[in-house]
């Protein structure tokens, strides 16, 4: 589905990131794996395994010289870009509206908001016509909860972000699209989970499956599946959406 793109995957050091990139790779695509530690992004290239094939590149996903910097390494390497996967994101911590404090909030914004303004911004001129854009919300993104504003407001924000990108990338059949997991089983979700169960006095996990429908958390393969699909041409006629892969968790 993917043979010949060239794919850049930010987050691409964590669980979705990885398996998305495993994903686009056993597709035929070519990877450039973008995180902010020099040491991730080295580990999550020997896991893959793919030699030539990926490449990966240590950046502050919400400076805007560092976005310009991995987006231009891509193009050096391979000579195109046609997929942008904005992966990379911030939990935040949980607390009341009235407590959170601001560096945090501040923080989750950056890295969950303005690094998808700066990777649409900086990737789009260098997108081949006919590209994908896929940016990682949550379920969080179209519901929310109690303690978790800064993420809410993140996931909903960039939501508003593909809408308005996906129009004006539309003339050059440039897709953009959101993806909304729910839980996954992976240690981000691990870190938020141990947060709710402190605030709540509560067992989150066995919390959280008892609200998806399906039951369980899902594997990062299963969301890797949905973003090799929207990053392909199986898509072909999808632009401006949110594709859920939560387990039915916001019906």
């Amino acid at each position: 589905m993917l043979e010949g793109k060239v794919c850049i995957v930010t987050g691409g050091a964590g669980s979705i990131g990885l398996a998305s990139a495993a994903r686009f790779l056993r597709e035929g695509a070519r990877v450039m794996l973008v995180d902010r530690e020099q040491a991730a992004v080295d580990a999550a290239l020997r896991a893959l395994g793919a030699g030539a094939s990926a490449s990966g590149f240590a950046a502050d996903v919400a400076d805007s010289a560092a976005t310009r910097a991995y987006i231009d390494a891509t193009v050096a390497a391979w000579g195109r870009l046609d997929v942008l996967f904005s992966n990379a994101g911030l939990p935040g911590v949980i607390r009341p509206v009235t407590e959170y404090p601001e560096e945090v909030f501040d923080r989750v914004m950056a890295v969950n908001v303005r690094a998808s303004f700066l990777a649409c911004k900086y990737a789009l001129p260098k997108m081949n016509e006919g590209g994908s854009i896929v940016i990682t919300a949550s379920v969080v993104g179209v519901t929310s909860d109690a303690g978790i504003c800064a993420y809410a407001t993140s996931k909903h924000a960039v939501i508003g972000l593909m809408r308005t990108v996906a129009k004006e990338a539309a003339p050059r059949r440039i897709r953009v699209n959101v993806i909304a997991p729910g839980p996954v089983d992976n240690e981000f979700q691990k870190g938020i989970e141990a947060g709710i169960s402190a605030a709540i006095g509560r067992d989150a996990t066995a919390l959280l499956d008892g609200m998806i429908p399906l039951g369980r958390h899902a594997r990062a393969e299963e969301i890797a599946s949905t973003v090799a699909f929207l990053a392909s041409e199986q898509s072909s006629f999808s632009t401006g959406s949110v594709f859920m892969a939560d387990g039915g968790m916001h019906i």
